[in-house]
Order: structure tokens, then C-alpha cells, then sequence
């Protein structure tokens, strides 16, 4: 199946919730190896002005992910995740995530390139809190490959 050259301007609405808690975001640190206390102790995040454990930048691709999932499972897409090659990732910062946001993510398709047999898909996901606040938006490239690749 060939990739939908009409997903381009398409937008997927938010999904559930994500609840961002101290043990995520302790155990996301730890993954990506950041040492700042901010992101472990609580204290330490309030010393800096937060009220709680403040997460790692990356931290967003969880949330943009979920969004990204609603791209990937949609039939008339026609994406073979199994050929997807993930190019490129960019974070935008409104301000910081922090332990106890309500997060939630909104998909925009903002480009379908054919490139061969396959094609590149930018995506970008618009995280907010469910209250509205805007926290970051991510930039998202998939190469999908195509079936002779």
C-alpha cells in the first residue's frame, strides 16, 4: 500500500490524558542518563522554582508519540509501521513539563514528500495541559520506506 499523498494538512484530536508522575519522570532520566537533581528530587526542582519534579526535555516525545500513534494505526493512511525509519525529532519548549501536568496532544500532518517508492511524513504534535496551557511542540520525520526498499 502506498502512502495517502491527502494526509498532508490532516489533524488528529487529542486522545486520553497523560498524568506525568515523579516515578516517570525519575525513570525517564535515568533512561536518557540526565544528572540534574531537578528531575529526582523535589526539592531540588522547588529550588529552582518548580512545584514539583520538573522532566527532561526529551520527556515530551511520550506524549507526542501517543498522538503519533493515531497517525500510524489510521487505515487510510496507509502506513506499514514495519518500514517506518524515525529521521528526525525537534522539541519547542513553552515551559516545562512537570510531575502532576494532565497532558494531552494534538496531530498535525504537515507533510507528505514521496521520495521513490516511499515517502517522508513531518508531523507535528501541539502538547498541552487539558487545561490549555501549551507546554511544547514537537517536529516529527518518518521515512517510510517503500516496498522495494
Amino acid at each position: 500500500m502506498t502512502i495517502n499523498p491527502e494526509l498532508q494538512g490532516r489533524s488528529y484530536p487529542t486522545g486520553d490524558s497523560f498524568t506525568v508522575g515523579r516515578e516517570a519522570i525519575r525513570d525517564f532520566a535515568r533512561a536518557v542518563k540526565a544528572g540534574n537533581r531537578a528531575h529526582y528530587d523535589v526539592e531540588a526542582a522547588q529550588a529552582l522554582g518548580h512545584r514539583d519534579l520538573v522532566a527532561p526535555p526529551t520527556f515530551a516525545i511520550i506524549v507526542a508519540q501517543r498522538a503519533d500513534a493515531q497517525l500510524i494505526a489510521d487505515p487510510s493512511a496507509g502506513i506499514d509501521f514495519t518500514r517506518v525509519v524515525h529521521a528526525d525529532q525537534r522539541f519547542v519548549h513553552h515551559r516545562p513539563i512537570v510531575a502532576g501536568d494532565e497532558l494531552v496532544a494534538e496531530l498535525h500532518v504537515d507533510q507528505v514528500r514521496a521520495m521513490g517508492g516511499g515517502a517522508m511524513i513531518t508531523t507535528r504534535a501541539e502538547i498541552f495541559t487539558v487545561d490549555g496551557e501549551k507546554t511544547a511542540t514537537t517536529t516529527s520525520s518518518l521515512l517510510v520506506r517503500g516496498e522495494e526498499q
